[in-house]
């Protein structure tokens, strides 16, 4: 049995599955990226890149077939394979869609039925600990229901706010399933960090009402009261007083969480008189943007994505030292940071696009590319976990995750089909 690590270094398999088109065309980076047929591949690059820690999940629109109906037989096998290789897994159980049979998240079933799916996840994999049941909410709210480029393909306020306190309810309520299994299980949100910047002073005031939204997700997940502005703004468009007072009533599921926050070269933004907007790139920067929400919420932090693309002029390599530099910079002001991912493991797909056309342009992210080569940032990041590993956990075991190893855990109790899709795996 391996010892925990004292600091959470982390990669990601990206498992994006939002539809678009009307949705005609399911958009699944797994497959895309060739996950499905390389999975093991995968599964031993993490561990070739030093790390114990990955950000992963099944694809949840061919996992979750139906109210109580599932297909484990890849995520047997890939779980298991993960056990064995005894990698935390920071369970992603959705990412940015769901099944055809739900629809988009302008549906009211959604926070229940994807609670039975997180609860029935928990039950047959209850050696996992860390979870991020929702993905980036705001991010998902953001553009499936305003910008109108994914799943439900709306954008008006109403919807936007009928998918957010939707997306933001199933997370709060696969929270309480989760923890129903596994008392001690551990919750990484995994939200992006935003700032809005004024172009001139016409536009104070439409910044302003985006540097409020952008705490929206985070204030329902934890409980916390919205801004006044913001209040109406949700009550104005659709959120009634009974469904606000139900995210307050959870508070208490705070203490199980990490505050997980993503960072890219488009997180920042810069509004205009019209409230219109584009990116700004790094202003503020991620020590910045994390002292903001620490504040607000005082949790400990994770830096759970960031990446830039490849140029070949070390681009990537100059981003990776940023972003470390940075998360040792708000450590030692007294932010309890407690991980830092690189995002992702592999090259993504037509994220130049933000998934929202077939193209099948590469998008040259990863810690390897797409024939699972190595890249230059790949290898900046293997010697970065080298090097700081052991020295982290000098500065306090208080700031430490309390971590169970998958091999720590005893697995007796799973189902009899998860063992019987193990050996027949092996016969293969």
């Amino acid at each position: 049995m391996n010892t925990p690590p004292a600091f959470i270094f982390a990669t990601g398999i990206e498992n994006s599955i939002p539809r678009i088109k009307g949705g005609t065309v399911r958009v699944d980076e797994m497959a895309r990226c060739g996950h499905y047929e390389r999975w093991r591949e995968d599964f031993a690059l993490v561990q070739e890149m030093g790390l114990t820690f990955l950000r992963y999940g099944p694809p949840l629109h061919t996992t979750l077939l139906g109210p109580g109906r599932h297909d484990w037989d890849f995520a047997d096998q890939a779980f298991g394979e993960l056990h064995r290789r005894d990698i935390v897994p920071i369970v992603d159980l959705c990412h940015f869609g769901v099944p055809d049979w739900i629809g988009d998240f302008q549906n009211p079933d959604f926070p229940n039925l994807f609670a039975d799916y997180a609860g029935a996840f928990a039950r047959r994999y209850p050696w996992v600990q860390l979870y991020t049941p929702v993905n980036e909410m705001y991010i998902c709210a953001l553009f499936s229901a305003r910008y109108g480029w994914w799943n439900e393909e709306l954008s008006t306020d109403r919807s936007f706010v009928t998918a957010l306190k939707h997306i933001v309810a199933a997370n709060v309520l696969a929270m309480r399933a989760i923890l129903a299994v596994r008392p001690d299980a551990i919750f990484i949100q995994s939200e992006s960090t935003e700032y809005f910047h004024a172009e001139s002073p016409a536009a104070i005031a439409p910044a302003e009402l985006r540097n409020q939204e952008r705490f929206l997700s985070l204030d329902l997940n934890y409980g916390r009261r919205v801004d006044s502005g913001m209040y109406e703004y949700l009550l104005d468009n659709g959120m009634t007083r009974a469904e606000y007072h139900f995210f307050l009533h959870h508070s208490p599921l705070k203490r199980h969480c990490i505050m997980g926050n993503d960072y890219y070269w488009t997180n920042e933004h810069l509004v205009m008189p019209d409230g219109a907007t584009r990116a700004s790139g790094e202003v503020f920067g991620y020590a910045v943007l994390t002292h903001q929400y620490h504040d607000r919420y005082a949790l400990p932090v994770m830096h759970t994505e960031t990446n830039i693309r490849e140029d070949g002029e070390g681009a990537a390599e100059r981003w990776l030292w940023k972003q470390w530099a940075n998360v040792l910079r708000v450590r030692n002001d007294g932010v309890p940071v407690v991980g830092f991912t690189w995002y992702s493991l592999t090259d993504q797909v037509d994220w130049d696009t933000a998934l929202r056309e077939e193209n099948g342009h590469v998008d040259p992210v990863g810690l390897y590319d797409l024939d699972r080569k190595i890249r230059p940032v790949g290898v900046a990041f293997k010697r970065l976990v080298e090097q700081w590993r052991d020295v982290l956990p000098a500065q306090s075991l208080c700031l430490q995750v309390p971590v169970v190893m998958p091999s720590a855990h005893q697995i007796d109790g799973l189902p009899e089909a998860y063992w019987v899709g193990q050996a027949r795996q092996r016969v293969r």
